[in-house]
């Protein structure tokens, strides 16, 4: 009985220590530096490693880039950049307002060379170098979009290229995929994993605990040394956008893969250049005519043909009447 009792001892001492080993070993690959999490308020006044700019409100519970008002645009940003080659960035959020079918615009994770600039795209800069994960809640467009919003994006530019609202972005989009997250009653997140030249983007919409896919992609280059952020505009429509928590981890590099910074290569994913195509190609393409116009062109070929005829027609008839009086 005494070996029994001191065999289960060990057992229950032996599984506590695994226990402990196996959350060190997790907090360990958490990025503390780049994370925000509650309470939000350090020493002092603001928030360890962050910034905030325009509307950006903090609060005990969440921090509001924007209230449910018109013409309205905040951000975050991390101060410390990121010089990890494989990452994980896990987003708690929420989005309110009061309308029901009208709402807008949307919010943007940022992974960016620049950062703490106010710009056009959802409240920062425009031809940014690096990532934009882009939740657009407007449709813009409208006539040939058939995008469900709200929408969630991602784009990869190298400084170069506009984001073109126009179109909702669809000429510089790698993938996306639809995501009903307003006025939820529980909680939402957005995970952005990059590993391995593989962006990875997933979602926990309807509080499942688990992640569903939203789409993947390879071949995205993107630098070491860039900063995260996260920016939110309004514009005639509004809404609420709250950040809960910011939870960035490292991720293991596989054997065979360099573990070194690579901070000097541009940003770059191999699908860019064929969406671009694409979307030049059939907005620039000539748009279809209409049945009416249809018919009306046809009767005014249908006109042409006939009055080619009838001159014509005149015509020989008066070479025949010529040729005849030359007989007389």
């Amino acid at each position: 009985m005494g070996d029994i009792l001191l065999w289960f001892i060990i057992s229950v001492l032996l599984c506590q220590i695994n226990f402990l080993l196996a959350e060190r070993n997790t907090k360990d690959f958490q990025k503390r530096e780049h994370s925000l999490v509650k309470p939000y308020q350090g020493s002092g006044f603001g928030v360890p490693n962050w910034d905030f700019q325009g509307s950006t409100m903090v609060t005990s519970n969440y921090i509001r880039r924007t209230p449910d008002l018109r013409s309205k645009q905040g951000a975050l940003w991390n101060k410390i950049p990121c010089r990890v080659r494989n990452w994980e960035v896990q987003i708690h959020f929420k989005v309110t307002g009061t309308t029901k079918e009208l709402f807008g615009d949307g919010f943007a994770f940022w992974y960016t060379k620049e950062r703490m600039e106010n710009g056009p795209v959802f409240g920062s800069k425009d031809y940014f170098t690096g990532l934009a994960i882009i939740a657009d809640t407007y449709n813009n467009h409208i006539a040939h979009n058939k995008l469900q919003h709200p929408y969630l994006s991602a784009m990869v530019n190298n400084g170069s290229v506009s984001y073109d609202h126009e179109r909702d972005g669809k000429g510089t989009m790698l993938g996306g995929c639809e995501v009903k997250m307003r006025n939820m009653q529980h909680e939402t997140w957005v995970t952005i994993r990059y590993e391995n030249d593989r962006l990875t983007i997933s979602h926990d919409l309807l509080n499942k605990r688990a992640w569903a896919p939203c789409f993947t992609m390879e071949g995205v280059k993107l630098p070491t040394g860039y900063y995260f952020g996260m920016s939110a505009t309004t514009g005639d429509l509004s809404d609420a956008h709250d950040v809960i928590s910011v939870k960035t981890y490292e991720l293991d590099t596989p054997a065979g893969v360099p573990k070194e910074e690579r901070p000097d290569i541009l940003p770059e994913a191999e699908q860019i250049v064929n969406t671009v195509k694409e979307e030049v190609d059939t907005e620039s393409s000539v748009p279809s005519m209409s049945g009416v116009k249809k018919f009306f062109m046809c009767l005014l070929v249908v006109l042409g043909l006939v009055v080619v005829g009838v001159v014509g027609i005149m015509i020989y008839q008066n070479q025949q009447e010529n040729n005849r009086k030359r007989f007389y």
